[in-house]
């Protein structure tokens, strides 16, 4: 089963982050992610921008509203992810939890990564989307 990991952070947790050492942040996240692809569970992992460089598209109008920045209510940012092939939700949760993100205002969410094969197989559009996996050597 694959579950994503996602790093959430709040704005307190990013800014305790400005006085930390980027190369100290690379090095413990490189022998993270080094011991995830050792066990053979690591399938992707992403950092994302700064969010005050990204979008946010608004669908509840029509057409779609688009401004920039993340919402303006936001406690906790979406800072990046890890995709892990695990036997269960148990094994993701003491993988999350040597991540190296201590600190107040850090956390990750752990969520399942739903399997094309638990869609309906004789609907066109998954039958189109499973065609296109397997021409990009996904399946």
């Amino acid at each position: 089963m694959k579950y994503m990991l996602i790093m959430r952070a709040s704005d307190e947790a990013y800014a305790a982050f400005q006085d930390v050492d980027f190369n100290e942040i690379i090095e413990s996240m490189g022998r993270y992610n080094s011991e995830m692809i050792s066990a053979g569970v690591l399938v992707a992992a992403e950092g994302l921008d700064d969010a005050s460089q990204g979008v946010v598209v608004d669908y509840s109008s029509e057409p779609p509203v688009v401004t920039d920045g993340p919402y303006g209510e936001t406690k906790e940012l979406f800072g990046g992810f890890w995709i892990l092939d695990v036997a269960s939700k148990e094994e993701a949760v003491e993988w999350a939890k040597r991540a190296p993100m201590s600190g107040p205002g850090m956390k990750a969410e752990i969520r399942r990564v739903t399997s094309i094969d638990e869609f309906p197989q004789d609907n066109e559009w998954i039958q189109k989307e499973r065609a296109w996996r397997v021409a990009t050597g996904q399946l």
